[in-house]
């Protein structure tokens, strides 16, 4: 059994990491974050210790180091984007592992720079790349690199997630801690879509503003022009009305279904990580490279072959 510590406790995606840490027969000692909104911990870990000031969080984590029976083994880092490197680097630090949400940081700099921490340590990060388990695009990955063809995939992709005004007056809103929104709910589509069609060529950005963007993204094995948004208003005439989300990932014109099986995929990623087959600093370059690339918000015109169908709605 692996002890475990918790950054970000009162944030969305936290109850899915102690739920993995529950499912997997693991203990969750401590937890941190500034807002004491956690009652979720008493039917996941009740005998948790929490704390909402770093300091006093910190340093109850570094006297768990005195007894190899309650030394902690892992930092799991749900925090907002922005605090992501900071926390990585005190869990290193305590001489934990760490298992962190995307985007693992902004920058190749930042990211280069956890890397030299790791080294320093001798402990290892790891990201939460939960797409790369989902068994329909596990599926699609196996087709890509078995079935022999002429030229590339043409893929579209759309990710419309409909969010309140509570959205801009969070941290989310705020670009300089959520690093836009492109980053904050587009990170897991560009790593899934390196995942299964190769090294990126080619990277555009066509529109940006703090609710929605599109661009056009061309890989070794894909062309994909892609569209992310946050506005009810964008959702297709077919789901308006009755349902918040849409996902959609045409391959070739045919529509592939991921809506389902997300449920326990923080779960297998943990599993992976404990199993020592997790994703560390390496496997994020590239979809932190694509973010830090978009982030730059060079503005290009798109051609008939690279324009996502939606595109028209954000020019009328």
């Amino acid at each position: 059994m692996k002890n475990f510590a918790l950054i970000g406790a009162s944030g969305y995606i936290a109850p899915r990491h102690m739920k993995a840490i529950k499912d997997t027969g693991n203990q969750l000692d401590v937890c941190y974050d500034k807002n004491d909104s956690v009652g979720i911990i008493d039917s996941i870990s009740p005998t948790s210790e929490f704390f909402t000031e770093f300091e006093r969080f910190y340093n109850y984590a570094h006297q768990l180091k005195r007894s190899p029976s309650s030394k902690l083994d892992y930092v799991s880092v749900c925090s907002p984007n922005y605090l992501h490197h900071a926390h990585i680097a005190a869990g290193l630090r305590l001489g934990c592992d760490v298992i962190c949400e995307k985007p693992l940081v902004p920058s190749i700099e930042l990211l280069d720079d956890l890397k030299l921490i790791e080294e320093e340590t001798g402990h290892r990060v790891f990201n939460i790349l939960q797409l790369r388990h989902h068994q329909a695009i596990l599926d699609l990955k196996e087709e890509v690199q078995t079935k022999a063809r002429q030229g590339k995939y043409q893929v579209e992709l759309t990710y419309i997630t409909s969010r309140g005004k509570w959205y801009m007056e969070s941290w989310k809103g705020d670009p300089r801690k959520s690093f836009g929104i492109a980053t904050n709910i587009g990170v897991h589509f560009f790593d899934m879509l390196h995942f299964m069609f190769g090294k990126l060529v080619r990277n555009e950005l066509y529109y940006y503003d703090d609710k929605k963007a599109c661009g056009y993204l061309e890989y070794e094995n894909a062309t994909v022009p892609w569209f992310l948004s946050i506005d009810s208003n964008d959702l297709p005439a077919s789901v308006a009305g009755k349902q918040t989300t849409y996902r959609s990932i045409i391959v070739d014109g045919k529509e592939i279904e991921f809506s389902q099986g997300f449920t326990d995929l923080h779960t297998i990623s943990y599993q992976e990580i404990l199993a020592g087959r997790g994703y560390g600093i390496e496997d994020a370059r590239h979809c932190v490279e694509t973010v830090s690339e978009i982030q730059q918000g060079r503005l290009l015109q798109p051609t008939d072959s690279t324009l996502h169908p939606f595109f028209n709605k954000l020019i009328d």
